[in-house]
C-alpha cells in the first residue's frame, strides 16, 4: 500500500478555487515537515498541477523530471543530509480542474530510476495549529581562508566550502532546550501540561534553544597548523537570529534539536548566497590593494500562515522596502499580506571586504592532513550581520507537515 498524506482542509479549498483562467494549466510546490522560505523543520515535499481533463496525461512525465529536478537544485544549497530514518519520497499531485479528481504518486528521490507509486491524500481539519516553534540566536565568527588550489573557484563556492567545517561544530553542538540538556530520545513535551484530549496545546509552546559548540583546539582528534599564503580571506560575524517548527505529534528532543540545526546552517548559507548573488548582479567592481569595501547581509523576514502557528520566511536587503516585500510575499504565496503582518528583528551588522596581500595561519581538525598549498588572493568579508526575524508565509499547512505555495507558469 502506498504513503498516506493528511491535509489540511483549507489547503483542500484553496485548490478547489484555483481558476486556470484560459491556461492549460497552473503548478507549485507541496510544503511541509529547506528553500529560503522555509524554516527549519519544513521541506519542500513535491509538487502540485491543476490542468484540463484534455491535458490530463501529457504531464506525468514533466512531474517526475521536476520532482527529480527540484531535490537535486536544493541539495546543492544544503550544509546538511538527510538522516536514514528520514522519508525520501517525494509526492506529485495532479488535479483536473473540471472534474476536481485527484492522482496522488510518489517517488523515491534516492533512486532516479524509481517509478511512480500511488498514494493517498486525505483531508483532514485543525492540523495547522499541532505546531510547536523553536526560537534562538546563535553568534557567529566564522573565519575562512581561501586556497590556491581553488582560484578557479568562485567566491560563493569557496564560502560554502569554509562553511561546510563551521558546520561541523553546528552538527556536533550542545543544545540546550528551555535551559536543559535533554537526553535526544525523550518526548520533548515531557512534563507539559494537557489538555482534556490528551494533546499539549501548540499554541502555547515557543521553546528557547542555546547553542553551545566546541572549540576545535579541545577536540580528540589530531590538529594540524597551516601556514598559508594569499592575499585575503572571508570573515562571517554577527547575530542570527533562528526558528524552527516541529509538529506535536509525540515529538522527540532529536527532532526538534535537528530543525534547529538545519535552520542556522541554512539561513547562514543563505544570507551568504545571495549578497554574492547582489553583487555579481550589480556588477560590483573589485576593490584593489587594501582597499575595503562594506556589505549588509540580507535582514530575514518573516510572515504568518492564516490559521496557523507556522510562520515563513524570505530576506530583504537595507535598499527594499516593507511594501516591495509584502508585495513579494502576495506573489510568491498567492496570498492577500498586510505590511503589519511582516516580522522584522533588526541587529547590527556590517560587511567588510578588503584586498591585500597576507599570510594566514589556520588550525585545521584533520587527521595526518598534510599543510595545503599557499593561497591565492582572496576576499576579507566581514560580516557583522543585520539579522531580521519577518514571518513569511501565509498558505495552508498538510498534516504531516504539509503547507504549500502556489505559483502560475
Amino acid at each position: 500500500m502506498g504513503r498516506t498524506y493528511i491535509v489540511e482542509e483549507t489547503v483542500g479549498q484553496y485548490l478547489s478555487n484555483i481558476n486556470l483562467q484560459g491556461k492549460a494549466f497552473v503548478s507549485g510546490l507541496l510544503i511541509g515537515q529547506v528553500s529560503r522560505m522555509l524554516p527549519g523543520g519544513l521541506l519542500v515535499l513535491g509538487v502540485f498541477i491543476i490542468t484540463t481533463l484534455e491535458m490530463g496525461n501529457d504531464f506525468q512525465n514533466a512531474l517526475r523530471r521536476l520532482v527529480f529536478a527540484m531535490e537535486k537544485s536544493m541539495n546543492k544549497r544544503r550544509l546538511w543530509n538527510f538522516t536514514e530514518e528520514e522519508i525520501s519520497e517525494r509526492v506529485t499531485l495532479h488535479i483536473c480542474s473540471s472534474t476536481k479528481k485527484i492522482f496522488c504518486r510518489t517517488y523515491d528521490i534516492h533512486d532516479p530510476k524509481s517509478s511512480a507509486k500511488p498514494a493517498d491524500w486525505k483531508y483532514q481539519n485543525g492540523l495547522s495549529t499541532s505546531w510547536l516553534s523553536l526560537e534562538c540566536t546563535v553568534h557567529i565568527n566564522i573565519h575562512i581562508p581561501l586556497s590556491t588550489t581553488s582560484v578557479s573557484y568562485t567566491l560563493e563556492k569557496n564560502t560554502k566550502n569554509g562553511l561546510a567545517r563551521w558546520a561541523k561544530q553546528i552538527e556536533n553542538g550542545v543544545y540546550l532546550i528551555n535551559g536543559q540538556v535533554k537526553d535526544e530520545d525523550c518526548d520533548l513535551l515531557e512534563g507539559q501540561k494537557k489538555s482534556s484530549r490528551g494533546n499539549v496545546q501548540a499554541t502555547s509552546h515557543s521553546f528557547d534553544v542555546k547553542v553551545l559548540t566546541q572549540l576545535l583546539l579541545n577536540s580528540d582528534r589530531r590538529s594540524t597548523a597551516t601556514v598559508q599564503i594569499c592575499s585575503g580571506s572571508v570573515n562571517l560575524k554577527g547575530a542570527v537570529k533562528c526558528r524552527a517548527y516541529i509538529h506535536s505529534n509525540k515529538p522527540k528532543v532529536k527532532d526538534a534539536v535537528q530543525a534547529m540545526k538545519r535552520d542556522i546552517l541554512n539561513t547562514v548559507a543563505d544570507r551568504c548566497e545571495m549578497l554574492f548573488e547582489d553583487l555579481l548582479l550589480n556588477e560590483i567592481p573589485e576593490k584593489k590593494d587594501s582597499e575595503k569595501e562594506f556589505h549588509i547581509l540580507p535582514h530575514r523576514v518573516f510572515v504568518p500562515i492564516p490559521g496557523s502557528t507556522v510562520m515563513l520566511c524570505d530576506y530583504k536587503f537595507g535598499d527594499e522596502s516593507a511594501e516591495e516585500m509584502r508585495d513579494h510575499f502576495i506573489e510568491m504565496l498567492d496570498h492577500m499580506i498586510q505590511i503589519e503582518d511582516l516580522e522584522i528583528a533588526e541587529e547590527i551588522n556590517t560587511a567588510c571586504m578588503s584586498y591585500s596581500m597576507n599570510t594566514e595561519a589556520s588550525l585545521d581538525n584533520t587527521d595526518d592532513e598534510q599543510p595545503k598549498q599557499p593561497i591565492k588572493a582572496t576576499v576579507i568579508l566581514k560580516i557583522q550581520q543585520n539579522i531580521g526575524v519577518i514571518a513569511a508565509f501565509a498558505v495552508a499547512v498538510l498534516a504531516a507537515g504539509i503547507s504549500f505555495h502556489y505559483f502560475s507558469d
